[in-house]
């Protein structure tokens, strides 16, 4: 009998079911990658490319446990005009972690490290801007609270040599708390939130941030669209105008309004 229903099968006369097949081919391996433009790189509040446009893109691999990595680069300013090193104008990001449902409750949790790396010349003259950090995130429907903490002697370029205090930055935290919310099927997706950062040995340098953001999915006008999403979004902070402001006369802290286009592949 076995014989016969394979026999069948191989000249057409019975189908396979469409879902064995899919589930047979469906891979738990993912990797998927990313471009983005952006009329100004804001990270936390911040801007990292000192008002400037950037061009930024990552790679990411998932797995259907839950695991996932990736790396993400984008070009930066503030590595010379506030960091004062003698070369560098790039960021690049190695991250990795775990996320996923726990039980029937609905909520979402994302652990993980990533590891922001500053390639250029200091010659010595100023804190390595590279920095370690560690986070945990706890999500339900809409809203997500995040924690990292910064295990890295120094932070994003404070620590020792610009504490007054001269001690290191490791033990810095930035918590924060976001929420996005679609808007039926229109593809329009609002956003907001909040955040604190705290610089262990450089207590000038702390600081909160808002925002509030729209995005939409540019796929809902067609097939040229899809993969594509537009975003508008406003910052601002209460960042010390002295402590963050570049050689330029820049206030990396201060409000901005940024437009960007994002391609998923």
């Amino acid at each position: 009998m076995k014989k016969l229903v394979h026999a069948l099968i191989l000249t057409g006369l019975v189908g396979v079911p469409a879902f064995a097949v899919a589930a047979e081919e469906e891979s738990p391996h993912k990797l998927s990658a990313n471009v983005t433009l952006t009329s100004d790189y804001i990270f936390r509040g911040i801007s990292q490319s000192s008002g400037d446009p950037a061009i930024q893109g990552g790679f990411d691999y998932t797995h259907a446990s839950g695991f996932y990595a990736g790396t993400w680069a984008s070009n930066v300013g503030w590595i010379r005009d506030f960091q004062d090193y003698e070369s560098g104008s790039m960021e690049i990001d190695f991250y990795g972690g775990f996320r996923g449902g726990i039980g029937e409750t609905g909520l979402t949790y994302d652990v993980g490290g990533i590891y922001y790396m500053y390639p250029g010349e200091n010659n010595g003259c100023c804190n390595d801007a590279d920095t370690g950090e560690v986070y945990a995130a706890l999500g339900w429907k809409w809203f997500t609270v995040k924690g990292s903490y910064y295990l890295t002697e120094e932070v994003f370029g404070f620590g020792d040599i610009s504490s007054p205090t001269g001690g290191d930055a490791d033990g810095s935290y930035y918590v924060a708390i976001s929420g996005s919310y679609p808007v039926a099927e229109t593809g329009l997706t609002l956003g907001a939130s909040w955040g604190t950062f705290s610089f262990e040995n450089s207590d000038q340098a702390d600081y909160d941030d808002w925002s509030v953001s729209a995005t939409y999915d540019m796929g809902k006008l067609g097939k040229l669209g899809e993969g594509v999403t537009a975003g508008l979004k406003y910052t601002d902070t209460n960042a010390e105008e002295a402590v963050w402001t570049d050689a330029n006369g820049e206030f990396l802290g201060d409000s901005a309004f940024t437009v960007w286009v994002t391609k998923a592949f």
